[in-house]
C-alpha cells in the first residue's frame, strides 16, 4: 500500500464510542459516512443528509476508509442490527424499492 496520509477531521478519542473513529468535534463516526456512500450516495450529497459536516469532512472519512477498510469494516458489522430484530415495515419498504 502507498504513504499514510493526514487526517485532519478524524480523530480516535476513547471517551467517544470507545475509541472508535469520528468527525473531529461531532459524535459521528466514520462509519455512518462510509455506510452512506455504500448505498450509494455521492459523497457531495452526504453533508445534506448531515448537515453538520462539510464536504472536506466526508471526503475525509472516506479517504480514512480506503486507508483502514479492515477497521471500518468491522464497525460496521458489530454495529448491524440483526435481521431478526428489523421490524416488518422496514423490511416490507426495502422490498418495495
Amino acid at each position: 500500500m502507498g504513504n499514510k496520509t493526514t487526517h485532519p477531521y478524524v480523530v480516535k478519542d476513547k471517551s467517544l464510542l470507545d475509541g472508535e473513529p469520528v468527525i473531529r468535534g461531532t459524535k459521528t463516526p466514520v462509519r455512518t459516512i462510509v455506510e452512506m456512500w455504500r448505498l450509494g450516495i455521492r459523497p457531495e450529497e452526504i453533508p445534506f443528509h448531515l448537515p453538520h459536516l462539510t464536504l472536506a469532512q466526508v471526503f475525509d472519512a472516506l479517504s480514512y476508509y480506503a486507508e483502514h477498510q479492515e477497521e471500518i469494516n468491522h464497525y460496521i458489522e458489530i454495529n448491524r442490527v440483526p435481521e431478526e430484530l428489523v421490524h416488518e415495515s422496514v423490511k416490507e419498504e426495502k422490498l418495495a424499492a
